[in-house]
């Protein structure tokens, strides 16, 4: 299955190459999402079986109890941490949550669902309304703000995974029911989307969302978060596109879709589209499954075995109380004084990729803040707020990623308040960039080879001391202004002087400035490059 997903991504991609979408106005697409996605709790929703962080790559039938295997005469016992879950979430996409919910029954007959119904809740949903935001600042829209309205979000069991094979020449269907019963919230939006690029940031944000609160992994690749897309064009009747594997799966199927009734429609060719029906994604194009079932075709029916779930006003306004600060908050923040952030390097510490297992954005975020506030205590201008962000985001966690050490384990020999007077050395020129690279890279280097078991910290002026890595203070003047007349020999003509003198071109400073420091090894102090250039060439700038 996971090589089918392979091959599907392929097929997109060249479907991509071979057909330029043109999404016009006189073809408005009108587009919504249903998204499923798995939550992280410890048991299963109506059961005390083990809920897997990846029931379908563990054993078949492993994670399973009575109950999950619909066994006669079993009953369901709600999990309330799945309710506490969907509160959060809830509550961080400012829904109004129903202090009285209820499970329904809706039946269909799968192998994969033993039960021959699935228990949702289609009559009282857990939560109704909410928005997420998307801007053009933090998201890419070309809107400079759109708010993408929640219909409803509801609780959910999942269902078993049915695989097929052949065996003797007839096909033969093998079911696993690890993924049975396990939690779901099921979220719909309204029809709002009307680009791939708000579809696009959408998932991105809502992914992230649900990873920021510790309720789902979020993967769409494992399944652990699944997306139904809801379309339609000129208001003709709505398509559903399922079996969707990742974003660029979704995005492309839309595209295909797209194109598809656009010809419907022009060509005249419109009675297929006055039928709601439920389209596949097969990875080049969209195929029929099945004309788009009713309510009526579910036969919904309250569960005559659960309660509702019945929640006292304290409890919402209590979860509410330790709400964590969601993410476009932080990425504010950290784009305002004092740090002063770029959108790139504040995504770096907002936004959780679930690949990178070296840290967490949790955890990074929490480090940089903390050094930052700890360096701040030692250096008191302001133009030195940027020394944290270059140090921690791209150089710290490079080696971090080239040594594979772990965050966790790193900052134990380099905590804070270390690092703070790691980046002090820097700003006071003691040591220089190339030096303090070199520096930080030999520490963790060692401490890998430790096996990260030796937790000393390092000792900063020794191993300047010891490797020779100090910036010379008393530069020998002949020598220096020697280098910087063969640097400008050799890497100037008379342009280039022409217009470094005249100010027209002040960054090529910066080109003989970083020459001189290579020549140098990083020991003599860029201010020196700049003093001797700036006389050489007489540069009055």
């Amino acid at each position: 299955m996971l090589r089918l997903s392979r091959c599907y991504s392929l097929a997109s991609i060249k479907f991509v190459q071979n057909q330029s979408t043109v999404f016009r106005p006189e073809y408005a697409l009108k587009c919504g999402l249903e998204i499923h996605t798995q939550l992280k709790t410890r048991n299963k929703l109506f059961s005390q079986s083990t809920n897997s962080a990846t029931p379908l790559l563990d054993t078949p039938n492993s994670h399973t109890s009575f109950y999950d295997i619909a066994l006669p005469g079993t009953q369901p016992e709600l999990n309330w941490e799945a309710v506490l879950f969907a509160m959060k979430l809830s509550l961080a996409l400012d829904s109004q949550v129903n202090t009285i919910s209820q499970f329904d029954r809706k039946h269909y007959f799968y192998g994969d669902q033993p039960q021959g119904y699935q228990v949702t809740q289609h009559y009282r949903p857990f939560a109704r309304g909410g928005k997420i935001n998307l801007s053009k600042e933090l998201d890419g829209i070309d809107e400079l703000s759109k708010d993408i309205s929640i219909l409803q979000l509801q609780i959910e069991q999942d269902t078993g995974k049915s695989h097929y094979t052949n065996a003797d020449k007839d096909v033969v269907t093998l079911v696993d029911l690890n993924r049975s019963n396990v939690p779901l919230i099921e979220l719909v939006t309204n029809p709002d989307f009307s680009d791939i690029k708000q579809v696009r940031a959408f998932i991105k944000k809502y992914q992230n969302l649900v990873r920021h609160l510790h309720i789902s992994s979020g993967d769409l690749e494992t399944g652990a978060m699944r997306v139904d897309v809801n379309l339609s064009i000129n208001e003709f009747a709505r398509v559903e596109l399922k079996n969707l594997p990742n974003t660029s799966s979704i995005i492309n199927a839309i595209k295909y879709e797209y194109q598809r009734q656009v010809g419907l429609i022009s060509k005249g060719e419109t009675s297929s589209l006055m039928e709601s029906e439920t389209r596949g994604w097969t990875g080049s194009s969209t195929v029929k499954l099945r004309s788009k079932e009713t309510t009526i075709d579910y036969r919904y029916m309250p569960d005559p075995e659960l309660p509702y779930i019945n929640l006292a006003a304290d409890v919402i306004s209590g979860v509410k109380g330790i709400m964590p600060q969601l993410p476009d908050d932080i990425m504010k923040m950290l784009m305002q004084k004092p740090f002063e952030l770029s959108l790139k390097d504040a995504k770096i510490l907002t936004y959780n990729s679930n690949q990178n297992d070296m840290y967490d954005h949790e955890a990074l975020r929490s480090y940089y803040l903390k050094t930052f506030h700890e360096f701040s205590k030692l250096v008191d201008e302001h133009s030195s707020a940027k020394l944290p962000t270059n140090w921690i985001i791209h150089e710290f966690l490079g080696d971090l990623n080239k040594l594979r050490i772990p965050l966790s384990k790193a900052q134990k020999i380099l905590p804070p308040v270390v690092f703070a007077e790691f980046l002090k050395l820097l700003h006071a020129e003691t040591i220089s960039p190339t030096s303090s690279k070199l520096l930080l890279f030999h520490i963790l280097e060692t401490f890998k080879q430790s096996k990260c078991q030796d937790l000393s910290i390092p000792d900063f002026p020794r191993l300047i001391k010891e490797f020779e890595l100090h910036a010379i203070d008393n530069v020998d003047s002949q020598e220096l202004i020697g280098l910087c007349n063969d640097i400008i020999v050799e890497h100037t003509d008379d342009a280039f002087v022409r217009n470094l003198v005249s100010g027209k071109k002040k960054t090529s400073l910066k080109f003989l400035i970083g020459q001189g420091m290579r020549r140098s090894q990083g020991r003599i102090k860029p201010s020196e490059f700049e003093k001797q250039f700036k006389e050489i060439l007489n540069i009055q700038w």
